[in-house]
């Protein structure tokens, strides 16, 4: 076994308690790293989170396949009843071709995952990190076995493969579209837009998922931050990654070039002698022809980043949250309000917690509970208190940039109170109306998503008794 390998080995073996050397500098392939515990942690991590998120993207895959089926059938009725000779033509096998595509995918034919589909750096940091694991044989020393790194590699490529179904569907289901557009165009069939719809909703779930899968669990990023230190594996990501199998180039391609290639003299040779022969303007002209290819080398890249398909909303319409979980969908807040002493009520402060649900990016609605912490009358006579408790509902609609319509009701308990018993007195619970204005600052913080300024006006704190004041201000944060 090389030395390389034998440095990593007695890496794995010990506790990571030793990130750096007392000095400051970075750990090196003799000083400390996985332990058994993160690696199988590691392994485990990523094979069902592959696993997981393969299953859900094949079935939102059946899903969105079948809607388009039944949605062309509702076309082809919608056709019938116009033209029906064109309703045979147009629509003549088309369930058949939407039962081949769904059978192609179940049953993993080459027809469906033959595309090299788009570069996923979390996947090709997964696969290349197992087999870093299984062939330096580091499991085998650690407590874990190599089936368990075998099972967890065929779990990421199932994932890889099934990137790659979808990418396939969102061509096929683009040729569709492009199909009907073409053939529908003049009938005006309000299904066309629902069709158009629903493609453009799978394309944005599967574009949502994998963007979510090169977000990697707090185990993963860990691991591969621990193994990015050792230079071995770092040699070895080098040689055996998907995208140094793309470009399998030497360290000295610059000057040696490679078999069948050019190297860099030879071109700048080549480009000199074709300007030389164009005249006194070829230098403009390769600059010009230069320019116009990194225009189209940036569209390509920009296309291959975003993914193969180019479906989108028709008319920009379309909800993007409508694609998103239920708990995706979900926005935690947490507000506050004071309030001066008066007649009736200490100095307070009313902190609130909310969840919102998202029912499109700009319109949410909620519920909250709200508890009202007293402070005294003044500095000179500080005093917490338990001052009320309440429960909210609320409502915001965005009208304009990043300002929205707010309202809601509620329902308080305005008075001190020691015990739970003490709030079953339904007599002097309150009611509060507001409607105001609500402004979003948003923040640049992982947790902290935006700073929510609100002015509400409580309309029904003129038959409050006793009277609260009417106009309230809060500040808040979403998370």
């Amino acid at each position: 076994m090389s030395s390389a390998v034998t440095g990593v080995l007695c890496l794995l073996m010990i506790f990571p308690v030793a990130l750096f050397a007392q000095n400051g500098s970075p750990i090196d392939s003799t000083s400390g790293i996985v332990s058994a515990k993160l690696s199988d942690k590691y392994i485990n991590a990523v094979g069902s989170r592959s696993a997981e998120y393969q299953s859900e993207m094949q079935q939102k895959t059946v899903q969105y396949l079948n809607k388009l089926k039944s949605q062309e059938q509702t076309l082809q009725k919608q056709l019938n009843k116009i033209d029906t000779n064109a309703a045979v033509k147009i629509f003549n096998g088309s369930q058949q071709t939407y039962d081949k595509l769904q059978n192609d995918l179940k049953n993993n034919s080459e027809n469906v995952i033959k595309s090299c589909g788009k570069y996923v750096p979390g996947i090709d940091s997964a696969i290349t990190s197992l087999k870093f694991l299984q062939q330096t044989n580091i499991t085998g020393k650690i407590g874990s076995n190599v089936s368990q790194v075998t099972t967890a590699m065929s779990k990421v490529k199932a994932l890889e493969d099934q990137f790659k179904k979808t990418d396939n569907v969102e061509d096929f289901i683009k040729q569709r579209e492009a199909y009907l557009q073409q053939n529908l165009a003049s009938y005006n069939l309000p299904g066309l837009q629902q069709y158009k719809q629903e493609a453009a909703y799978y394309a944005q779930t599967m574009s949502e998922l994998k963007q979510d899968w090169d977000d990697p669990s707090r185990i993963e990023a860990k691991a591969i931050t621990i193994l990015n230190k050792i230079p071995a594996f770092q040699d070895f990501m080098k040689k055996n990654s998907m995208i140094a199998g793309l470009f399998n180039l030497p360290d000295d391609y610059s000057t040696s070039g490679l078999g069948g290639l050019q190297t860099r003299d030879q071109v700048q040779s080549l480009m000199q002698q074709t300007m030389a022969n164009m005249g006194p303007s070829g230098s403009q002209t390769a600059q010009m022809n230069i320019g116009d290819g990194q225009s189209t080398l940036t569209d390509l890249r920009s296309k291959l980043n975003s993914g193969s398909s180019d479906l989108a909303m028709p008319n920009g319409q379309g909800n993007s949250q409508h694609t998103k979980s239920l708990w995706k969908r979900i926005q935690y807040g947490f507000d506050m309000q004071s309030t001066r002493s008066n007649f009736y009520f200490p100095s307070q402060t009313n902190f609130a917690l909310t969840a919102g649900y998202k029912l499109t990016e700009g319109n949410t609605i909620g519920i909250g509970i709200s508890y009202a912490v007293g402070w005294g009358k003044d500095i000179q006579h500080i005093s917490i208190s338990s001052q009320g408790i309440g429960f909210r509902s609320f409502g915001d609609i965005k009208f304009k940039g990043s300002f929205y319509g707010s309202g809601g009701f509620e329902y308080n308990y305005a008075y001190p109170f020691n015990t739970v018993s003490q709030l079953e007195s339904s007599g002097i619970w309150q009611k509060s109306g507001l409607i105001g204005i609500t402004k979003m600052v948003s923040l640049k913080s992982k947790l902290v998503k935006n700073t929510k300024l609100q002015l509400l006006w409580n309309f029904l704190s003129y038959y409050q008794s006793p009277q609260t004041q009417p106009i309230v201000f809060r500040v808040g944060y979403n998370f």
